[in-house]
């Protein structure tokens, strides 16, 4: 490669919003999307929520001339909503399905029913090996008591785990989406602490856009202002984040959001505010690039952060289990008032009223089995991402030889009174 290497890439990434019968003036705004991608004609463009496939054949039709290579990441019930559209031919793709991802039985929220994954593409762009990802995470529904932290906790770890295991032959790294995290939340500082990426907002040289760089703000009128109360200016939540590795060197010239309205029409796109930035990627000698990463054992930040996440990720174990051995005290109760039944109608005393409780017994008993299983599912979920993470320190207090490790019970324990304490 030619040591004057350099390469500009124009990204675009949006939350569409997209769901069918649900969603306000959706083929609307599918419609202008169209024409705005079009008219500005992206390198890349990443989108999330675009739940139907009408939409995307539609978006896919329409923006065809100027973005040949495109894909739509299905999987779950109603599909992953992720889609990419891309200038340049796509090399390779493959996506991953998050192992947890909600309760079946939160079905006001949905989350559950769309096979929220990340998607990767692999693009050649002169040489240069891009590996772009797209994702989305599960929503938070209650900042206050958000009973899917410890799930968008082990979706941001299989998605750092993903990318690192993923992007060993790639020069550059891109990851677009809704995180569904605050810039400060537990999950996002796990994510880029463990990866090295770098959030564009923070790193840009121009930013023009909504305050704080936010990605939900009060001023667009598809958004629900009671819950934007708390936030007068808006919420960060949808992000770009990127990093190069050794002999490139990877830099955010400008990044632009959308503030509430359409650039163009006046009327939003979405509920979500879309993330424009410009990125320049030049060749750079190994021993002057500044985006080497190290290895995690050497960044104390890091320390911190996956002792949050494990302790975390233990506390939902422990919840997944209470609920577990309550569904199991449901079956057993279900069981005998069943074999209750069957006496009382054959001793015929009570024949009328066994009868008529008999189904609601073997529903009971249903829903408590399906509970179950689905309880004892979260819980290897949450243990697969605990022992990961345990892992990972042990082999890290070795290398930093910091001396024995903390009893688990006893770090989970302090965890727990402190939270009851709260409460």
């Amino acid at each position: 490669m030619k040591p004057n290497f350099s390469l500009r890439l124009r990204i675009f990434n949006l939350n569409c919003w997209g769901i069918p019968y649900l969603s306000k003036h959706r083929a609307d705004r599918m419609r202008r999307l169209g024409d705005f991608l079009n008219q500005e004609s992206f390198d890349l463009a990443l989108l999330e929520e675009v739940w139907s496939e009408q939409d995307f054949q539609y978006l896919r039709q329409k923006l065809s001339p100027t973005y040949p290579a495109a894909h739509h990441f299905r999987s779950g019930i109603i599909g992953s909503g992720l889609c990419v559209f891309s200038k340049h031919p796509i090399q390779e793709i493959t996506q991953h399905v998050y192992t947890l991802n909600g309760y079946p039985y939160m079905i006001h929220h949905g989350d559950w029913f769309s096979g929220k994954a990340v998607g990767l593409l692999v693009l050649h762009l002169s040489g240069m090996v891009l590996n772009a990802y797209v994702t989305h995470l599960h929503a938070e529904y209650n900042r206050r008591k958000d009973i899917y932290l410890a799930h968008r906790v082990a979706q941001a770890w299989e998605l750092a785990q993903f990318i690192h295991h993923t992007s060993k032959k790639a020069d550059v790294v891109l990851l677009c989406g809704d995180l569904n995290m605050h810039p400060e939340d537990l999950g996002c500082c796990l994510l880029k602490e463990w990866t090295g990426l770098r959030d564009a907002y923070l790193e840009t040289r121009d930013f023009k856009g909504s305050e704080e760089g936010n990605t939900m703000v009060p001023k667009n009128c598809y958004v629900n202002q009671q819950e934007l109360k708390p936030f007068p200016f808006g919420v960060r939540i949808d992000y770009m984040l990127y990093k190069a590795v050794s002999g490139f060197y990877i830099s955010c010239k400008s990044l632009e959001t959308t503030t509430g309205n359409d650039p163009y029409s006046g009327t939003p796109l979405s509920d979500h505010e879309a993330l424009m930035a410009t990125l320049f990627v030049r060749h750079s000698p190994p021993q002057q690039n500044p985006n080497s990463t190290h290895r995690p054992a050497e960044r104390s930040p890091l320390m911190s952060v996956l002792k949050e996440a494990w302790m975390e990720l233990g506390l939902g174990m422990a919840q997944a289990r209470w609920w577990a051995a309550f569904a199991s005290y449901v079956i057993g109760l279900g069981l005998l008032l069943l074999a209750l039944l069957c006496v009382l109608a054959a001793g015929g005393g009570a024949r009328e009223a066994a009868i008529l409780l008999w189904t609601p017994s073997v529903g009971l008993v249903l829903w408590a089995g399906a509970f179950y299983l689905f309880h004892v599912q979260e819980v290897n979920g949450l243990y697969r991402a605990h022992t990961e993470l345990q892992h990972v320190l042990g082999r890290a207090r070795e290398a930093q030889d910091l001396g024995p490790e903390p009893q688990p019970a006893l770090l989970l324990g302090q965890q727990v009174g402190d939270r009851t304490k709260e409460q």
